[in-house]
């Protein structure tokens, strides 16, 4: 495999069930969390929360996928999806939201404007 055929392919990344960090993730490319993570996550590409999966902190990517639980800040570039299992406490900037009944929503949700400028803390 060629090293452009490399840098072009799709990088995903799995925090698995049991696992637990806390620090700051970069990523460039998709990340799953199926475990706990207590820290900030950013992600050129898309970030999937499982069932299990839980993040306290804050979020920064694309697009989001959450059946978990997430308290923090959220800021997605473009849809954010909340599926029936999931649990938030945040304070969420996207361009799209969908909601499934029997997620819970907590907080404040900001689509008015870009992602990039929602406020820093």
């Amino acid at each position: 495999m060629s090293s452009n055929n490399q840098e072009t392919s799709v990088r995903n990344n799995l925090i698995g069930n049991g696992t637990t960090i806390k620090g700051e993730i970069i990523a460039n490319g998709d990340i799953r969390v199926d475990g706990t993570i207590m820290g900030t996550v950013k992600s050129t590409g898309k970030i999937v929360i499982g069932q299990q999966g839980v993040i306290e902190g804050d979020i920064i990517c694309n697009s989001a996928d959450i059946s978990g639980r997430v308290k923090g800040t959220v800021r997605v570039d473009e849809l954010t999806s909340l599926k029936s299992t999931s649990r938030m406490e945040v304070e969420l900037y996207t361009k799209q939201l969908f909601i499934e009944v029997g997620a819970i929503f907590t907080g404040k949700c900001d689509m008015s404007q870009q992602v990039a400028e929602a406020p820093k803390k």
